[in-house]
């Protein structure tokens, strides 16, 4: 009898724990929910989106303002292939009357030589526009949190902008790597490292969840816990992820033997589409850690909320 009970106590403890855990995902997916209603994350993933896209073009001519500093350095042969590149990378985008009229002139000049006064502007503008979009995310994870007018809108501000800088350094970095893939990368390391190319989207991944982690904890304006933000983190990726691969087949689908209505804005609505999705998830997954410093409170930014309250009551 003894041993009868002692399974049947064992199954309550595993029912009743199984309930408690269903009990509190359910309170993560509720107030996640909530926070994306209430704080328009759709609206505000729109605004991220535009001013993402509005600072690719300065950004893209300020780096073309620099091509003619590092094209002095090659021969007139390999000038002309990066030219022809260009411009044919371009048709496929543009019109061919944008192509000969702008583009072509445009690629021509800076060739010929570096461009200072091109440079300076094209990245004035991508700084002010780039620091723009990050600016809604800092914004917004601050405020999902309780902790809105914390910071301060000029801090806020300095800090959306040295974040860009950041992640541009990053881009730089990072993007040729993932964009060569492990293949190119295998022909460059020696072969006794061989091995450790089979880490190599491991750490991709990593490493992009550990960005995302870092952004969401700066984001706040209080000192929190910074394993706190990895669930966020990692549904952003998961979610960037599965909904680029859903965006590339819906476009591959209508595209597909088909006239586009939008002549040469197709290419542009589809960037504006992805950077959509992914500011989306960047804003879903701090309302998921904003869900977790609910479900489960950090110290930190439960005194901070609390102090704040008690300033509006005494305001009040």
């Amino acid at each position: 009898m003894p041993s009868v009970s002692g399974r049947a106590l064992d199954g309550d403890r595993v029912r009743e724990a199984s309930r408690h855990v269903a009990h509190q995902v359910w309170r993560l997916v509720v107030t996640t929910v909530a926070s994306c209603l209430r704080y328009r994350v759709t609206g505000l993933a729109a605004e991220a989106a535009f001013f993402a896209v509005l600072s690719v073009p300065p950004l893209v001519f300020a780096l073309a303002g620099g091509i003619g500093y590092v094209t002095d350095q090659f021969t007139p042969a390999q000038v002309e292939d990066v030219r022809a590149g260009v411009l044919e990378f371009s048709s496929r985008v543009l019109t061919d009357r944008a192509v000969s009229t702008v583009i072509e002139p445009t690629i021509d000049d800076v060739l010929e030589g570096g461009r200072f006064d091109v440079i300076s502007l094209g990245f004035v503008l991508a700084l002010w526009s780039g620091s723009r979009a990050l600016n809604v995310f800092v914004d917004t994870i601050t405020v999902m949190h309780g902790l809105g007018g914390e910071r301060g809108i000029v801090r806020t501000r300095a800090l959306s902008f040295v974040l860009y800088v950041l992640a541009m350094i990053t881009g730089i970095v990072s993007i040729p790597l993932v964009v060569a893939g492990p293949t190119l990368v295998r022909q460059v390391l020696p072969n006794r490292v061989d091995m450790l190319m089979t880490f190599y989207w491991p750490l991709v991944v990593v490493l992009s969840i550990c960005f995302l982690a870092t952004l969401y904890h700066v984001s706040v304006p209080v000192r929190t816990n910074w394993s706190f933000n990895l669930p966020g983190a990692t549904f952003s990726l998961v979610a960037w992820v599965l909904g680029s691969y859903a965006l590339r087949w819906v476009l591959t689908v209508t595209a597909a033997d088909s006239r586009s209505i939008y002549g040469p804005l197709a290419a542009p609505i589809a960037v504006l589409l992805w950077l959509y999705l992914v500011a989306i998830a960047v804003l879903i997954g701090a309302a998921v850690n904003a869900a977790f410093d609910t479900v489960f409170p950090q110290a930190a930014t439960t005194r901070a909320r609390a102090r704040r309250t008690s300033e509006r009551a005494r305001v009040q």
